[in-house]
Parts: C-alpha cells; sequence; structure tokens
C-alpha cells in the first residue's frame, strides 16, 4: 500500500575544507497499537551525507556524475521495507509496533543534491514514498488483537550448545502467523534440525542413554509453546511427554517433547481470528517466553495438575565416556528424576457455550540421570 508523499529534509555546511555535509532530516508516523487504541507518533531519523567541497566548481559533467553516485547511494541507504505487526512488553503491558517502509527515488535525491549544490540553499526537501505492511497496526487494531496466553520456562544451567539451540529454535517460531482453523505443525515450522542450518550438537535422550545430536534443546522450545497454548486455551491435537523427567522443566505434565518424524506439537487456532506467535528470551534471567496474540472470544481457561501418582524412586546413573575430561574428573550431564504418572486438566469455558475439558497424561519411567567419565574410566 502506498501513502501520501512525506518531505525529507536536507542541510547543507561545510564540514571542512575537504568535504560537503549534507544532513538529511525526515520525520514519519509510525503508528503503535496501545490498550487497543491506535497512536501515531512521528519518528525522527538523520543522517549525512558527504560531498566534495569543490563540488560546485567542477565541470557539469564531473558534478552531475558524482551527485548521481551520492544521490543513488542516500536513496538506497534511506529506504527501508516494511514489516509486520509485532508485539512488546512494556513497563505499561503489551504495545503493537510495526515497520512503515519507505522508498527514495534516486532522481528525486539527485534533484534535491543539485540543488543543494548549486543554489546554495540551507534547506531542500526529498519526497518519500510511504509503504505500509500486510499486517499494520491499523490491521491489527480492527482484527481486535490482544494477548490470549503466555508460557514460559527456564534453561538455567544449561550449556552454551543448549542455549544456541534454544534461541535459534525459537527463532524460526518467533512471528509466524496462522489463519482461523489452521493448524500449526511445529515440526514442519522448524524444519530440518541439522548443523547445515545453524543447529549444534547436544545430548538428546533416546532409549535409555543420551546421545549427541544436532539440535539438543529444541524441546525447550515446544514445551514452552505447549504452556503457552494450555493457557489460550487453543486445542492441542497433538502432544507427547517425554519418556523421563526433565530437570528445565519444573513441574511434571507440562512439557511436550518433539522428535522429527515420531513426535510432534501441534495446536489449531480454533478462534475466529488470525493468530500471532512470538518468542522471547532472557539471558540473562535465563527464561524464555511463548506469546500468542490473537481475536478474543471472551473464553475463561483453567490448568490443574494431579501432582506425581505411583512414584518411583530413580536408578544409579548411566556412565558415558567424554574423551575432554582428564583422568578423575567427571561431569553431571543430566539429573536423575523419579518416575511416575501425572495428568493435567484444562477446563475452557468460552461465553454461552459447553465448558470443554482436556486430560494431558504424562508417564515418566524413574531416570538415574547420566555422568561423563574420562576416555579410559572402565564405567563408561
Amino acid at each position: 500500500m502506498i501513502h501520501p508523499i512525506w518531505p525529507l529534509l536536507l542541510c547543507l555546511a561545510a564540514s571542512s575544507a575537504h568535504a560537503l555535509s549534507v544532513q538529511v532530516r525526515w520525520s514519519v508516523p509510525e503508528p503503535r497499537l496501545v490498550r487497543g487504541q491506535v497512536q501515531r507518533p512521528a519518528e525522527h531519523h538523520a543522517l549525512t551525507v558527504r560531498l566534495p567541497a569543490d563540488l560546485a566548481s567542477r565541470p557539469a559533467a564531473r558534478q552531475s556524475a558524482e551527485v548521481q553516485r551520492a544521490a543513488a547511494a542516500l536513496a538506497a541507504q534511506v529506504s527501508r521495507a516494511p514489516q509486520d505487526i509485532r508485539f512488546t512488553l512494556t513497563p505499561g503491558g503489551w504495545v503493537g509496533r510495526a515497520r512503515t517502509g519507505w522508498t527514495v527515488s534516486p532522481r528525486d535525491a539527485q534533484a534535491a543534491l543539485t540543488r543543494a549544490v548549486r543554489g546554495g540553499q540551507g534547506v531542500v526537501t526529498l519526497p518519500v514514498r510511504l509503504r505500509a505492511p500486510a499486517r499494520s497496526v491499523r490491521w491489527a487494531a480492527g482484527q481486535g488483537l490482544t494477548l490470549l496466553g503466555s508460557g514460559a520456562s527456564t534453561f538455567t544451567g544449561s550449556p552454551e550448545f543448549r542455549v544456541h539451540n534454544i534461541r535459534l529454535g525459537a527463532a524460526r517460531l518467533h512471528g509466524q502467523w496462522l489463519a482461523p482453523g489452521q493448524t500449526l505443525d511445529f515440526n514442519a515450522l522448524m524444519g530440518p534440525v541439522s548443523a547445515a542450518r545453524g543447529f549444534r550438537p547436544g545430548y538428546v535422550l533416546a532409549g535409555n542413554a543420551l546421545r549427541l545430536e544436532d539440535g539438543g534443546g529444541i524441546c525447550q522450545v515446544s514445551t514452552t509453546l505447549f504452556r503457552a497454548a494450555l493457557r489460550a486455551g487453543l486445542p492441542v491435537t497433538e502432544r507427547h511427554a517425554h519418556s523421563v523427567q526433565v530437570g528445565y522443566y519444573g513441574a511434571p505434565g507440562l512439557d511436550a517433547a518433539v522428535y522429527a518424524g515420531s513426535k510432534n506439537l501441534k495446536v489449531r487456532n480454533d478462534t475466529a481470528g488470525p493468530l500471532l506467535v512470538q518468542f522471547r528470551w532472557n539471558l540473562q534471567t535465563q527464561a524464555l517466553h511463548a506469546d500468542l496474540f490473537g481475536r478474543s472470544d471472551g473464553r475463561q481457561v483453567r490448568v490443574e495438575g494431579s501432582g506425581l501418582r505411583r512414584a518411583q524412586l530413580p536408578p544409579g546413573p548411566t556412565f558415558v565416556r567424554s574423551p575432554e575430561l582428564a583422568a578423575g574428573d567427571t561431569r553431571r550431564i543430566d539429573m536423575p528424576a523419579p518416575g511416575g504418572v501425572t495428568e493435567v486438566r484444562r477446563t475452557v469455558t468460552v461465553p454461552g457455550g459447553p465448558a470443554r475439558t482436556d486430560r494431558f497424561r504424562s508417564e515418566y519411567r524413574p531416570w538415574g540421570g547420566v555422568i561423563a567419565v574420562p576416555a579410559g574410566d572402565p564405567r563408561g
């Protein structure tokens, strides 16, 4: 969508004996969504274009070529693409911001610079054509987008490879949109989890032991998204518990294991409007958050856990050999956890409709954890 042309101001000054500095200033409206209301504050921008100090005295052909080069660079530097709305958590609550795009014609930039050089004008204007994104702030206000539910988890104590994979995996899903009735397919959106796509090798649980595979830690992303979907009252059409309790995930029953080809997480958008998936992470607090924005229908959600039943004490640890460890050294790779069964119940009530109760059962086997030992250790 093309919006009216806005003026860009150019100020010409000699910054030194060797260059003329053209200061480019422009102000454009940048709408934001605050508590459902559209605000239109202006954003102010500036940059400097440097031209030879003797440009005005040069032959016309050389002068034109120099100005044309500078104008092309100016147009490329100033122009920017629009971006769809995203929500940011501020001290005053959630604020929606899109990024208005704009373009500058090289011809208009050249004409403005030429006037500045030849006419010695202190200020000239440059037209900027504004372009709204497809999902603008005004569009979001019309859709009634608001926070439907959030999920959180901690990755405190995670090794560097795991933190890297969590951030990369969360970034793959951040900004995904679902149309009404569409199902989020976690594995499909994540795509191949491989070193070729930036994932690092890390420990994953396979059978009764840990082994190194690309993407260790991705289940932190699916677990956090599952918790957001629970709180938002969205139908979870596929979810798998881990075979053992994972220390990072806290209370049992709120995890979601994913593994390409066998385990997936699927969430359906049963609202009447579009659904936006966002992730945010904090390396200082070592927390990951998933936030779901959509059109509220007034549904109320209650989530209850049953606690761990039929608890079984963890066995002794599994030992794996690690070549980088010196003789006599050991390193705890994974913590032990008891086995047992738990069930999370969720009740969703929509105004004017019957209540719906969903049950998510998790059965964990006892797990002794894993300890790394040196290559020559007989326990490995």
